[in-house]
């Protein structure tokens, strides 16, 4: 084993679950390390307090023990910018996982900071995107900070030898754990991803079990649900006029999803480490966050802003996807991102109805909407149509005269 004996101190990203309960009693045993855990709660769902119970458990001191609450600060500091930026990845897949990383690789190294530790751990795979994007987000924070990357270093190689360490070192495993899960889950708040196993081929359909935070839409009301929300500065601030905090209000926006059938999405994607992945994601409320966000910006956002954001967006997604949140580049997008959205404010009227999310009114002080601009009536005194002749002519010079030379050509 790649163990370094000089390792003091580590803090582990900790869920309570069977691989890191395995991956702290290794660390204890492989490092001789004193392991610090970490768990955070970023809306996954789940009950947390077992997850301090089962470090106990494991030899964990109290003091060395940090459970936080950070879903308002997921929301407002990262899932809000992104969303600001209207960020898909290959054109659907919005973001979940890859969002949520950088906070938790954040908390970790404050929390190594503040404990005097000189490593952090992680489980991630050794075949996946998460140890890119909590690498990069460590040494973004900490450049000297010791990495310890268990799949990566240690000698199992199946699921049976991680079940007999476990065994032998008295790590209680659940019954569902003995045999495999039928799919991995990541969740939080923002969404919910399911991959492997019964998900692994591409030409077969998810089983309807998979899915966990939205009804089927064949199953959802007959009758659409219809409801406002308000922005400021490009960011949602209230539902039917009443004002929420940035993870109540993406809660309800699960909520109003889930009932709805809103938010599904089984894709193949390109994975930074090099290979193709298929998944299925659930994002209830940022499906109908990005559709609400883009009807706003629609009546707020000059032409050129916004296409000129649509160009950029691409590459924030990608930057995002491949961990690169503290990045230079990041910054540097985030400000002009956030520059374009200091008139992103008004209403928006959604209707959600059996999977589709349908903008159905839009409302600004600041709406560069003109009525007296687009109106079919008599009247209108701002546009003369006599203008768009010359306008048609000087676009279309270039294409004249390259169509002249290409009949000359054919003619010689």
């Amino acid at each position: 084993m790649a163990a370094d004996k000089k390792i003091k101190k580590v803090v582990l990203a900790y869920s309570g679950g069977l691989d890191t309960s395995i991956i702290l009693k290794w660390l204890q045993t492989e490092y001789g390390a004193e392991v610090i855990t970490f768990t955070a709660d970023l809306g996954q769902g789940e009950e947390l307090a077992p997850a301090r119970e089962k470090a106990l458990l494991l030899g964990i001191k109290p003091e060395n023990i940090f459970v936080e609450d950070l879903r308002e600060e997921f929301v407002r500091d990262y899932v809000f910018p992104m969303f600001r930026a209207n960020t898909v990845y290959e054109g659907q897949y919005l973001l979940g996982t890859s969002i949520a990383r950088p906070l938790i690789a954040k908390k970790q190294i404050e929390i190594a900071r503040r404990m005097g530790a000189d490593a952090v751990c992680h489980g991630a795979t050794g075949k996946g995107n998460d140890q890119v994007r909590f690498e990069i987000g460590y040494y973004a924070l900490e450049p000297d900070i010791h990495v310890i990357a268990p799949w990566r270093e240690w000698e199992f190689r199946s699921r049976e030898a991680l079940l007999e360490f476990a065994e032998k070192h008295q790590i209680p495993i659940a019954k569902d754990k003995r045999g495999e899960a039928p799919f991995s889950v990541d969740a939080n708040l923002l969404h919910s991803s399911s991959e492997g196993k019964v998900l692994e081929d591409p030409a077969v359909e998810a089983p309807e079990f998979v899915h966990m935070r939205t009804l089927a839409p064949e199953d959802a009301p007959d009758a659409p649900t219809i409801f406002t929300i308000d922005f400021e500065r490009g960011d949602p601030v209230a539902i039917n006029g009443e004002a929420m905090s940035p993870a109540t209000l993406l809660t309800k926006l699960n909520e109003l999803g889930h009932d709805n059938g809103v938010g599904r999405l089984d894709l193949v994607e390109n994975r930074f480490v090099g290979m193709k992945s298929r998944g299925v994601y659930e994002t209830p409320g940022g499906t109908i966050l990005l559709a609400a966000h883009r009807g706003i910006e629609s009546i707020t956002l000059d032409r050129g802003a916004m296409h000129l954001k649509d160009e950029l967006m691409p590459k924030y997604a990608s930057i995002i996807y491949n961990g690169f949140w503290f990045s230079p580049e990041r910054e540097m997008l985030q400000a002009a991102i956030d520059q374009s959205q200091q008139k992103v404010t008004g209403q928006v009227r959604v209707k959600l109805y059996k999977g589709n999310v349908t903008i159905i009114g839009r409302t600004s002080p600041y709406s560069l909407y003109d009525q007296d601009l687009v109106t079919f009536e008599e009247g209108a005194v701002a546009y003369d149509h006599r203008d768009a002749a010359g306008f048609i002519k000087l676009n279309a010079l270039r294409l004249r005269v390259a169509a002249k030379r290409d009949k000359r050509d054919g003619a010689a």
